[in-house]
């Protein structure tokens, strides 16, 4: 993966930021990086990573609406719906997960298989907080779905690293 990678975040990158180690009133200059970066088109999210912050009621959503309102890709293309077809499908078919868990990844609304998709279709990569860990049967992790479909996959602090983003 190289720096000129584009970098898709997942919605957990950004509300864990927020509201834990990178809140804005003691990290601005992570917050003031990612808006840079994505500036420069380095970085970015869809259109349903931004339809799950929007459901919560805190600065990372106004910060969302003000800020980076500009940086959300749409997946409403052919390409992109036709991948996370396939995506869902795939999912249906994994042992060790209930039926629960695979109707909750199946739901419309829910950003991970899209974002994956998106990821595929336009040769990006994945930033995520979620792990590749096979025990993991709660929800099926972005990692695990990146890693079936060959799409590159990260976490924050490598993100940061490859971007050379420093916070101080």
């Amino acid at each position: 993966m190289s720096t000129s990678q584009l970098f898709l975040l997942d919605s957990n990158v950004l509300m864990t930021a927020a509201r834990h180690y990178y809140a804005f009133d003691i990290a601005p200059g992570f917050w003031s990086a990612l808006d840079r970066k994505a500036g420069d088109g380095e970085l970015r999210s869809i259109d349903r990573v931004y339809a799950e912050i929007n459901r919560g009621n805190d600065e990372l959503v106004s910060w969302v609406n003000h800020i980076f309102a500009d940086y959300f890709f749409t997946t409403e293309t052919p390409e992109v719906i036709q991948k996370y077809t396939e995506i869902i499908f795939w999912s249906q078919k994994q042992d060790g997960y209930s039926s629960a868990v695979k109707q909750d990844f199946a739901r419309y609304d829910h950003a991970d298989p899209w974002l994956v998709a998106y990821a595929f279709v336009n040769e990006c990569a994945v930033v995520t907080l979620e792990s590749a860990n096979q025990a993991t049967k709660k929800k099926i992790p972005i990692p695990i779905i990146c890693d079936a479909f060959d799409v590159p996959w990260t976490n924050t602090f490598d993100m940061l690293r490859r971007k050379q983003i420093r916070l101080g």
